[in-house]
């Protein structure tokens, strides 16, 4: 009998102890998951403040589309029009000059200059002093100026004309008269292309960019093309000696081998920017002739 009792009192001792260590093991991996999830949280929460900004800095990297120089001069003149309208109403240049200026010196918008500084006129540093970038032109690296917005170009680069002395003559001319505005900009310095009035002159009149001094002006198309035919008649009188007087079936090209020069450079010296010439009209055949009438 006192070996059964003994018996059964290991065994309740082994049963007991058993129990014990099967509470212990249940409670000790609790804790763990709940702290792996309050890390990804917070780290989840990091992750959306900063997401936004990468997207911004996206959309200000994003490229042009790939266009014909038409197409990009024709998104240009949409885009730019209205801003160029303005100034010629604020400041008085014509519209016509400051978007063939900004056609011509960006790229029709494409230009390198333009694409990392937003400057539209090829305008330098000078006594500029905000932001500036660095950029190949006549020397390397020279210093241009640098914009935020492109509406910040144009109104500048209405400022530089406007507040230099060198450019006042520029505001005496008619604000119709494209042609003289164009010669005198490079008279006066603005760029160093013999060429460049002639450019402008070319762009002006291919895109038809005069008809937005028009409606700065309030005059319609059949205005100006009467005055076309004003200035041909007063450009026809041969008062001047050394031209060339244009008669019935004469050409540029036959024109151009009677003084032995080329039709670039029969052109070039009568700004003219196709092959069209008029019976009566007196033709330049030397570059000195073309100098004297740089303000005409």
């Amino acid at each position: 009998m006192k070996k059964f009792i003994l018996l059964l009192g290991v065994t309740t001792f082994m049963i007991s102890c058993g129990g014990s260590k099967k509470v212990t093991s249940s409670r000790t991996p609790k804790p763990i998951p709940k702290r792996t999830t309050v890390t990804h949280v917070e780290r989840s929460t990091k992750e959306i403040i900063v997401e936004p900004k990468n997207k911004k800095e996206e959309e200000t990297k994003k490229p042009l589309p790939v266009l014909s120089y038409k197409d990009r001069v024709q998104r240009y003149i949409f885009e730019f029009s209205g801003i160029a309208k303005s100034e010629m109403k604020t400041y008085g240049i014509p519209a016509s000059i400051t978007l063939a200026q900004g056609i011509l010196e960006s790229g029709a918008g494409y230009g390198e200059l333009t694409q990392k500084a937003k400057n539209h006129f090829g305008i330098k540093c000078h006594d500029w002093e905000g932001d500036r970038v660095y950029h190949d032109d006549d020397l390397s690296q020279e210093c241009f100026r640098k914009y935020n917005l492109a509406s910040e170009s144009f109104r500048d680069h209405s400022l530089f004309l406007k507040d230099r002395k060198r450019y006042s003559r520029l505001f005496t001319f008619s604000k119709r008269d494209y042609k003289s505005w164009a010669r005198g900009l490079r008279e006066a310095g603005y760029a160093t292309d013999k060429k460049y009035p002639q450019k402008l002159i070319s762009i002006i009149e291919r895109y038809q960019l005069y008809k937005y001094d028009n409606e700065v002006l309030g005059r319609g198309s059949r205005e100006r093309s009467t005055q076309n035919k004003a200035v041909a008649v007063i450009i026809s009188t041969p008062d001047k000696k050394g031209g060339h007087l244009v008669k019935k079936g004469d050409t540029l090209y036959s024109i151009s081998r009677r003084y032995k020069i080329s039709v670039e450079e029969l052109k070039t010296f009568n700004n003219l920017s196709n092959n069209n010439i008029m019976i009566g009209q007196v033709l330049k055949i030397t570059a000195a002739d073309t100098e004297e009438e740089d303000f005409n």
